[in-house]
C-alpha cells in the first residue's frame, strides 16, 4: 500500500479486514509501528468522526499527530496552477503540500466536491494535485468522490455483526434538506460490490443513479420496499444527482427510513455513517432501534484509520 484513496488500494480487502479485526482486540499491541513516528492531517471541510478517530487511531500507534484547518489554522492556500496570486490567496497548495511533506511521515487529507463541476470533481483534480505534491504516502480523508475509510469501518462493522455467511445489503437513498456528495454512497458501492459474501441492491428515485463505474453488479431497485426485502443491512444515505449534477431532484418523505421500511427486511441491522438528519433521513425508532449500529460504526473508525496507518508506517 503506497496511498489509501479507494477500495482499490486496499489490496487483499480479506488480509486487511483480519488485521483490523486484531488491531481492534488489541489496539496497543502495534505501538513499534507508530513510534518515533508522525501522522499529518488536513482538512479542508468540516470534521467531526474522521478528524477524531484518525487522531485516536494515530495515538493508538504510539504515533504523534498533527491537525491543521486548511485557510484557517494556515495562511489562505491557492490551488490554481499558474495562479497570478495577486488576491486573497497567501501561499500556492504546490509549497504547503511538500512543505507539510517535511513534518510528517504519513498525510491525511480531507478535501470536499463543488457539486457543480463533474468533471473536475470526478477527475479528482485537486486531490490528485496534493498527491502529487507530497512526499509521504496519503490518506484520503473523503474527497471529492470517495470515503474509503467510511467504507472500510462500514465493511469491519458488518463482518463482526453477520449473522449468516452470505448477508444481503441494501443501501437506500434518504431525503435531506441540502444537496449533499455521492462520496459515501460512491465508496459505499466501491468496496461492498467486491465483496464475495454480499449481494447488494441500491435503491433510490429515479434520477439519482450513481456513477455506473461504482455500481457495477449491484441490484439498482426504485421500488425500496421491495429493495429491502429480506435485507440483513441496511446503510440509509442521502445523495445529490449524478446526472443532473449537485440537483437535488426529490425530497419525497415517503423514503425516511422507518419502523414500517424495516418490517419486510431480515430484522436487519441499520447502518448510517452519521451525522444524520433525525426523522428527516431516518426516524428516531430506527435510529435508536437495538438493531441499529450506528454507534459502533462510528467506533470502528478508529480501527479502520489504525490498521490503514498500520500499513502504511510499517
Amino acid at each position: 500500500m503506497k496511498n489509501f484513496t479507494s477500495f482499490a488500494d486496499a489490496g487483499d480487502y480479506k488480509a486487511l479486514l483480519q488485521q483490523a479485526l486484531e488491531i481492534k482486540a488489541n489496539p496497543f499491541g502495534y505501538q513499534e509501528v507508530g513510534r518515533n513516528k508522525t501522522v499529518g492531517l488536513i482538512f479542508f471541510n468540516p470534521s467531526l468522526r474522521t478528524r477524531l478517530s484518525s487522531v485516536k487511531a494515530a495515538y493508538n500507534l504510539g504515533a504523534q499527530v498533527w491537525v491543521l484547518n486548511a485557510g484557517t489554522d494556515s495562511w489562505t492556500l491557492e490551488t490554481v496552477d499558474g495562479a497570478v496570486m495577486d488576491g486573497s490567496t497567501q501561499e500556492h497548495i504546490k509549497e504547503a503540500i511538500a512543505v507539510m511533506s517535511q513534518y510528517c511521515d504519513v498525510l491525511g487529507v480531507r478535501t470536499f466536491p463543488t457539486l457543480t463541476d463533474r468533471e473536475a470533481d470526478y477527475g479528482e483534480v485537486f486531490f490528485n494535485k496534493i498527491i502529487s505534491y507530497a512526499t509521504v504516502p496519503v490518506i484520503s480523508l473523503e474527497s471529492a468522490t470517495l470515503h474509503p475509510l467510511q467504507s472500510f469501518a462500514d465493511l469491519l462493522t458488518v463482518a463482526e455483526t453477520k449473522r449468516t455467511e452470505r448477508v444481503k445489503v441494501v443501501l437506500t437513498w434518504a431525503p435531506h434538506v441540502r444537496a449533499l456528495p455521492q462520496c459515501v454512497p460512491n465508496s459505499f458501492c466501491d468496496w461492498f460490490t467486491d465483496i464475495d459474501w454480499v449481494d447488494l441492491v441500491i435503491t433510490h428515485p429515479e434520477g439519482y443513479e450513481l456513477d455506473p463505474i461504482f455500481t457495477r453488479g449491484a441490484r439498482i431497485e426504485y421500488d425500496q420496499h421491495k429493495a429491502l426485502a429480506g435485507a440483513d443491512f441496511v446503510q440509509a444515505k442521502n445523495w445529490s444527482s449524478y446526472h443532473d449534477y449537485g440537483q437535488v431532484l426529490s425530497t419525497d418523505p415517503n423514503w425516511m427510513l422507518t419502523p414500517a421500511h424495516m418490517a419486510g427486511t431480515n430484522d436487519a441491522r441499520f447502518l448510517h455513517c452519521l451525522p444524520v438528519r433525525r426523522n428527516v433521513e431516518v426516524s428516531d425508532a430506527v435510529l435508536d432501534s437495538p438493531n441499529s449500529l450506528i454507534i459502533q460504526q462510528a467506533g470502528n473508525r478508529t480501527f479502520a484509520m489504525q490498521t490503514v496507518l498500520h500499513e502504511l508506517l510499517k
